[in-house]
C-alpha cells in the first residue's frame, strides 16, 4: 500500500484552490436542493411530484453522462469545467427570479432541474477524472476523500442554512445565493496552472464508448461494485427526495427540522470523508466497502421505522457514514484500476449508475410512496439494499 500522509492533497496549490472553490459552491448547491424540494412540496403536497422533479434533474445524466465521459477524455478538463460552472448559474438564477415574482410552477422547476442535470452530465466525469491530474495517483484516494469531505461538509451546513433562510428570508434567497456561489469555482479554475490532459488519438466516438464499457465488464471486481452502486441509486438513495414528507408528516419538524434531517446525513458523510482523508488510503478496500454498504442499509431501515426526531437524526448520521465510506472507496478503487486514457469514461459509467439511474428510482419510489405510503416504501427499499449488501459481502468472503 502507498504510504500517503493525512490531507496530503491540500499541499498541492492547484488542488487547494479547486477544493476551497468547490466548498463554497457546493454549500450553495445544497441550499438550492433543499429550497427546491421545499418549493415543490409547498406547491403540490405530493411525494409523487417530489420524485418527478428529482427524476427530471437526474434524467439528463442518464442520457448524456456517457457522452460526457468521452468529452472529458478528448478535451482539456479544466476548460470543460469553466464552461459547465458558468452554465450552472443560469438555472439557479431563473429559479430565484420566477419564485420571487410568484410565477413559479412545478413544470418550470422540473425544466430548470433538467437543464442543470444536462450541465452536470458533462461536469461530473470531467471533475472526477481531473483529480489525478491535480495530485497524481499516489494521492488520488486522499483527494477523493477530501472532495467528499467538501461535498458532505456543504451537505451538512448548506441545508441548515437553507432551513433558516427559508424560514426568515424566503425561498428565492437560497437560489440567488447558489447562483453567486458558482463564481468561487470559476475564479479558482482560472488560477489553476494545470490545464488537463486529453487523448491525442481517437478511434471515433462509438468505439471510444465501447472501449470503456468493455474494459469495465472485463474486470469482475469493478463490475460487482457498479452493480451495487446501481442498486443503491435505484432503490436506496431516493429516500433523500422524500425527507420533506418525513419532516412534515412523520416527525412534524417543519422547514428547520427538514434542514437538520438533511444536515444529519451530511454530518455522518463528513465524518466518513474526514476519516478517509486522515487515513490517506484503505488497504482492504473490498472489505471496507462491504461493511460500509451494510451500515448504510441497516441504518436506512432504522430510519424508515423511526417516529422520534432524534432517533431519526441518529439513523441519518449512520446512513451518511455508510454511504460516503462506500462511494469514496469505490470511486478510488475504480480510478486506480483503469488506465489513464480510460479514466474519463470509467468515471462517466460510475456517474451513470450513481446519478443517472436516479430518475428511474425516484419515479418508481414516488409512485410506490403514493400507493402504500412513504415510510413503508423506504422500509422496503432498505430491505432490498440489505440483501444486495449481504450478497456483496458474501462474495468478498468467498473471494478472500
Amino acid at each position: 500500500m502507498v504510504n500517503v500522509k493525512s490531507f496530503s492533497s491540500l499541499y498541492y496549490r492547484d488542488f487547494r484552490l479547486f477544493w476551497f472553490g468547490q466548498l463554497i459552491s457546493l454549500s450553495g448547491t445544497w441550499m438550492q436542493s433543499i429550497a427546491q424540494g421545499w418549493l415543490v412540496y409547498s406547491l403540490t403536497k405530493s411525494p409523487f411530484y417530489l420524485g418527478m422533479v428529482a427524476a427530471a434533474g437526474s434524467l439528463p445524466i442518464l442520457l448524456f453522462t456517457l457522452a460526457g465521459g468521452i468529452v472529458a477524455d478528448r478535451f482539456r478538463k479544466r476548460n470543460l469545467l469553466l464552461i459547465t460552472q458558468a452554465l450552472s448559474i443560469i438555472p439557479a438564477l431563473l429559479l430565484g427570479i420566477l419564485t420571487d415574482i410568484h410565477l413559479i410552477a412545478v413544470w418550470q422547476v422540473a425544466l430548470l432541474a433538467a437543464l442543470l442535470g444536462t450541465v452536470n452530465a458533462f461536469d461530473i466525469p470531467a471533475r472526477q477524472s481531473f483529480f489525478v491530474e491535480l495530485v497524481g495517483k499516489s494521492n488520488l484516494t486522499n483527494a477523493i476523500a477530501l472532495n467528499s469531505a467538501a461535498f458532505h461538509g456543504a451537505r451538512m451546513v448548506g441545508p441548515v442554512i437553507a432551513g433558516i433562510t427559508i424560514a426568515f428570508m424566503g425561498l428565492p434567497v437560497c437560489f440567488y445565493l447558489n447562483a453567486l456561489s458558482f463564481f468561487a469555482v470559476i475564479v479558482a479554475l482560472s488560477k489553476i496552472k494545470v490545464r488537463g490532459e486529453r487523448i491525442k488519438s481517437s478511434n471515433g466516438i462509438m468505439r471510444d464508448f465501447v472501449e470503456g464499457i468493455q474494459f469495465i465488464k472485463s474486470r469482475s471486481e469493478i463490475y460487482r461494485i457498479i452493480i451495487l452502486i446501481a442498486v443503491f441509486s435505484l432503490i436506496g438513495m431516493p429516500f433523500i427526495t422524500f425527507l420533506p414528507v418525513f419532516a412534515v408528516e412523520v416527525l412534524r419538524a417543519g422547514p428547520t427540522g427538514f434542514g437538520f434531517l438533511v444536515g444529519a446525513t451530511g454530518g455522518g458523510a463528513l465524518t466518513a470523508a474526514l476519516f478517509l482523508a486522515f487515513r490517506g488510503d484503505v488497504e482492504k478496500k473490498n472489505r471496507f466497502m462491504s461493511l460500509s454498504a451494510l451500515c448504510f442499509s441497516f441504518s436506512l431501515f432504522a430510519f424508515s421505522i423511526s417516529e422520534v426526531f432524534y432517533l431519526s437524526i441518529a439513523a441519518l448520521i449512520f446512513i451518511g457514514l455508510g454511504l460516503v465510506s462506500f462511494f469514496a472507496t469505490a470511486n478510488s478503487f475504480i480510478q486506480l484500476s483503469v488506465p489513464d486514457n480510460l479514466r474519463g469514461r470509467a468515471m462517466s459509467v460510475y456517474t451513470f449508475v450513481f446519478l443517472g439511474t436516479a430518475p428511474i428510482g425516484n419515479s418508481l419510489i414516488g409512485l410506490l410512496a403514493d400507493s402504500i405510503g412513504t415510510t413503508n416504501t423506504v422500509g422496503i427499499s432498505a430491505i432490498i439494499c440489505m440483501v444486495a449488501s449481504a450478497l456483496f459481502f458474501f462474495k468478498y468472503l468467498k473471494n478472500r
